[in-house]
């Protein structure tokens, strides 16, 4: 290799390791101060230019690893830019002779290095903000928040790359002699210099893995804590609202059934989470406010403690995401408190050719809804969500929720509502998903199998996936039809050739899915079953037997498996 290409090799990797110190700087800001990180506004642009058909695809294939590995695949395009860095610096460092001038090297390597992230980062912010309608991020925030980063890459890329001209220049002996030292002397360098490199790579890494992390599941621990300690009382719930509509059904008290009725209710550090963000946004209440605006004769501004105080209802209601596969487990059931939004419409007297109601929020995520739609009794600015304060991954502090949409038209982290006179299409929208967006009727088999949708259900995975206690094989599952609501569910034990009718418990309001089960397999058949479940809505319609993908209108098919 020549010792040009060399040069080139040792700045390059001199600047990814420069890139990893600021990365790790910038995840230090970004956990205790709120900074931007860069990784994560690119890996927010790029998927909110990603087609809705190829979005769709990543989330069947990936689920919420789609975002995760762009957002990785950002912080490495990040890391190779310094590269590119140290490559420039290095030849401009050498070239206007500034090789052991230190602080003018700083300086040079700050202004590089700060002034083009600074305009990548505002020209994310405004594609973002094109995107959205609305500015999210503002100007002086993205000035300020690479400032630290920066400084420290400007002070440690002197200290890595080349502090004189080639040391043969300034070497008095004879040819010989002089290349021989030369090459001593350049060896020496390289190795001193290879170990700094190490060095900050190995202090570097771990802040970044840790503080990542950090980023991605901040407050795990203490939700799932806070989720034991009201688990007794969502069971209560249960057990009051079994007791309301009559005894459980005698078909549904086979033992190896209990985990299916005991997360009737999806336990909130079980319950999906689909959204455009790779970190979960952390919105501080004390400064937080609902603006209300459009056509509206009386605009509002309303606080946290504000929309608490005023009168709430609490509602069963299922969500589903409209990126679910079928048997997929991007869908779950909470008890939801809130605000009903026509209360607060009310109180912003909306003109009467308002058709949309828009939803944006502190993400970027802009969303809109039929105003019939928003109207409805059961449509509600939420709060709380299973008998505690909503969480930072469901929409703390404020979140929409719209019984029979799929999840996207239910916004979480909402700041801002906006009533205008035309269909308005958001983010999703905007990439080619539904504007409608109600739910298809659909049906899953949760016992037997192993179908994703067994995640929602807590126990579960501790006993054996096809048989209960006494050897035998139950089916059972779920089944949803928004709120239409689920009539019938009819289960095939020999691929749809013929059908049995499945026995239904009583749902916990006409929002929610209803659990089924179709007893069990006779103990004396051996041999391999294909089981098909398919259900009616209470219009009599059966759900759809074409199978088809989640894009655009969410999937549809009978959920099949084989035992």
């Amino acid at each position: 290799m020549s010792k040009r290409h060399s040069s080139h090799l040792f700045s390059f990797s001199a600047g990814l390791v420069v890139g990893l110190v600021s990365i790790s700087i910038s995840i230090i800001f970004k956990v205790f101060a709120g900074g931007l990180f860069l990784p994560e506004l690119a890996s927010q642009t790029l998927f909110s230019l990603t087609p809705g058909e190829f979005e769709s695809q990543a989330i069947e294939t990936l689920g919420p690893l789609a975002k995760y590995s762009t957002f990785i695949a950002s912080i490495i395009v990040t890391t190779i830019i310094f590269g590119i860095f140290g490559i420039i610096l290095d030849k401009l460092f050498y070239k206007f002779n500034l090789l052991n001038q230190y602080i003018l090297k700083a300086i040079s390597s700050f202004t590089l290095t700060y002034g083009t992230l600074v305009i990548i980062s505002l020209i994310l912010v405004t594609i973002i903000q094109l995107r959205s309608g609305s500015q999210t991020i503002s100007i002086p925030f993205v000035i300020l928040s690479l400032i630290p980063s920066q400084i420290a890459a400007g002070l440690i890329f002197p200290l890595f790359l080349r502090k004189s001209k080639d040391k043969g220049e300034r070497q008095p002996y004879p040819p010989q002699q002089q290349k021989i030292t030369e090459n001593t002397k350049e060896e020496h360098y390289n190795r001193r210099d290879f170990i700094r490199l190490v060095l900050a790579s190995v202090v570097s890494i771990p802040i970044i893995y840790f503080g990542l992390n950090r980023l991605f599941s901040p407050l795990q621990d203490i939700e799932q804590q806070q989720q034991q300690q009201i688990q007794s009382n969502i069971s209560n719930l249960l057990r009051s609202q079994s007791q309301q509509q009559r005894s459980i059904p005698a078909e549904f008290k086979d033992p190896a059934l209990a985990s299916l009725l005991g997360s009737e209710i999806t336990p909130t550090y079980l319950f999906y989470r689909i959204d455009i963000n790779p970190i979960v946004p952390e919105v501080a209440v004390n400064s937080w406010n609902l603006q209300v605006k459009g056509m509206v004769d009386n605009p509002l501004k309303l606080s946290y403690e504000e929309i608490r105080s005023m009168p709430a209802i609490e509602e069963f209601v299922t969500l589903e995401c409209i990126s679910n596969k079928i048997g997929g487990d991007l869908t779950g059931t909470a008890l939801w408190k809130g605000v009903p939004l026509k209360d607060i419409l009310q109180k912003a007297k909306i003109a009467s050719s308002v058709k949309y109601i828009v939803f944006r929020c502190s993400d970027g995520y802009d969303v809109g809804i039929p105003l019939d739609k928003g109207l409805m009794e059961e449509t509600i600015l939420a709060y709380e969500m299973n008998l505690a304060p909503l969480t930072s991954k469901h929409g703390f502090p404020l979140r929409a929720i719209v019984p029979g949409l799929y999840g996207m038209m239910n916004p979480k982290w909402i700041t801002e509502i906006e009533l205008v006179d035309k269909v308005y299409e958001g983010y999703w929208q905007r990439n080619g998903w539904t504007n409608i967006a109600e739910y298809n009727t659909g049906s899953s088999i949760v016992i037997p199998g192993q179908a994703p949708i067994r995640h929602r259900f807590r126990g579960l995975d501790e006993i054996p996936s096809s048989y209960s206690s006494n050897g035998r094989v139950p089916i059972a599952g779920i089944a949803f039809g928004g709120n239409r609501g689920i009539s019938k569910v009819e289960v095939s034990t020999d691929g749809g050739k013929t059908w049995k009718t499945a026995k239904i418990k009583e749902p916990l309001s006409q929002y929610t899915w209803v659990l089924w089960t179709a007893g069990v397999i006779p103990k004396e058949r051996v041999g391999n079953y294909k089981i098909v479940v398919r259900a009616t809505d209470k219009k009599g319609q059966v759900q759809i037997s074409e199978l088809r993908k989640p894009f655009p209108d969410g999937a549809t098919g009978y959920h099949t498996i084989s035992v």
